[in-house]
């Protein structure tokens, strides 16, 4: 039976300590660094009443969740919340996956200190886990005195915005553990301005079972996933041996301004067994492509012109239940993660190439020079919605347009 999950979220300022004898002066809900996770089955109907106690305006947006358009939290459709002011937010979770909430106002600075969270939404479907973890994947600008960095210089704003210090659960680096023997689902949440994260646990396999829009119909082996600013991605961990220990880190990557080095965000001791009951099936879920792989294209968003025509952009509407077919053009210098709010789509191919898996997205990197082709569908949600580049600096500077869903 559907439940009513209510939430508060104060959005106030903390001294966010995030290594041992440092600390910097954060944004977070109810003083926590990432928010408080918020869970919800399938049908359920989430309540969250937002109460602003920062000195500057913010709101609240559902990162992948399909809400009404008036429960977005953009500026198409709410005006921000202002310092001492409320709003509430309520809506039904239709689908199971990993989601996550963060501001959208003010984003470069707000999330960079610290406003976000975890949306988890379950189905009694799901394979069996011996055990659960979030991990948000985040990093912080200093300068030299370890203060946040300033905000919006040029370069920053081109290049985006990435610093020195890694997080995982807004800590710098932290030493995990894991029993021996055992299998866990991670949901792994990019949740940095700018960062690419090549995901390695030290050339370890494990399974891809899930992404941005839920599970996958089955699970893809890897020993490395690539997790762009504002993806999800769910992966079936273990199990290991006891007395292992285990680097997670992020391979070099280059997104178009020099390839980074080896970076360790956290590090995975494997402790004493435990009995498992894990069961990963071979088939997770049913996903019917909305196309084949010949689709031809009903639009073309090209996102060089979109980085350089400014913000408040319109781009054409686009009717309920009338197929879309996009191609995503980028000629720029730089990869970029195209996010649609509010929304699923299947990636059809990448330059050229038929994508490998059938998922549903709700963002894509579009790497340099390359094209990507996605379909979709607008279900019976009309009103104001928007897509952008997801790395924030980009959407600040105007790598952004609204649309319009109409009935």
């Amino acid at each position: 039976m559907a439940a009513v999950v209510s939430v508060e979220l104060q959005a106030r300022e903390i001294d966010w300590t995030f290594a041992p004898g440092r600390s910097i002066r954060a944004f977070a809900y109810n003083g926590l660094v990432p928010g408080p996770t918020i869970q919800a089955n399938v049908g359920d109907t989430v309540e969250v009443r937002l109460r602003n106690s920062l000195p500057q305006p913010t709101t609240i947006h559902w990162h992948g969740v399909r809400v009404p358009a008036e429960m977005d939290g953009t500026e198409a459709v709410q005006p921000p919340v202002g310092p001492g002011e409320s709003f509430e937010y309520r809506f039904v979770v239709p689908d199971a996956g990993t989601y996550w909430y963060h501001s959208h106002t003010n984003e470069t600075e707000q999330l960079e200190r610290g406003l976000y969270g975890a949306l988890i939404v379950r189905d009694p479907n799901e394979p069996a886990v011996d055990a659960e973890r979030i991990l948000h994947l985040d990093d912080l600008k200093l300068d030299p005195d370890g203060d946040v960095a300033p905000f919006g210089d040029e370069h920053e704003l081109h290049a985006g915005r990435e610093g020195d210090v890694r997080l995982v659960n807004g800590r710098q680096e932290p030493e995990l553990e894991i029993p021996a023997g055992t299998i866990e689902r991670w949901r792994v949440i990019d949740a940095a301005n700018t960062r690419f994260v090549r995901l390695s646990l030290g050339g370890r396999p494990f399974s891809i079972i899930g992404t941005d829009g839920g599970l996958l119909p089955a699970p893809v082996s890897a020993k490395e996933v690539l997790v762009t600013p504002g993806e999800r991605v769910d992966l079936a961990v273990g199990p290991f041996e006891e007395g292992e220990r285990i680097e997670i880190e992020a391979l070099p990557y280059d997104r178009g301004k020099g390839e980074t080095g080896r970076e360790r965000f956290a590090t995975l001791q494997v402790g004493v067994p435990a009995e498992s009951t894990a069961n990963i099936p071979g088939t997770l879920r049913q996903i019917d492509p909305l196309v084949d792989q010949r689709a031809e294209p009903n639009r073309t968003i090209d996102l060089k012109a979109l980085m350089h025509a400014g913000h408040h952009q319109r781009a054409d509407p686009v009717r309920v239940g009338e197929l879309q077919v996009w191609d995503l053009v980028n000629e720029t210098g730089q990869d970029h993660p195209f996010h649609i709010h509010g929304f699923f789509f299947q990636v059809i191919q990448q330059d050229g190439d038929p994508s490998p898996v059938l998922a549903w997205k709700d963002t894509v990197n579009v790497p340099r020079k390359t094209q990507t082709r996605i379909a979709w569908l607008p279900d019976d949600r009309p009103g104001e919605w928007m897509y952008h580049c997801h790395i924030l600096e980009h959407h600040a500077m105007g790598m952004m347009a609204h649309f319009s869903v109409v009935p």
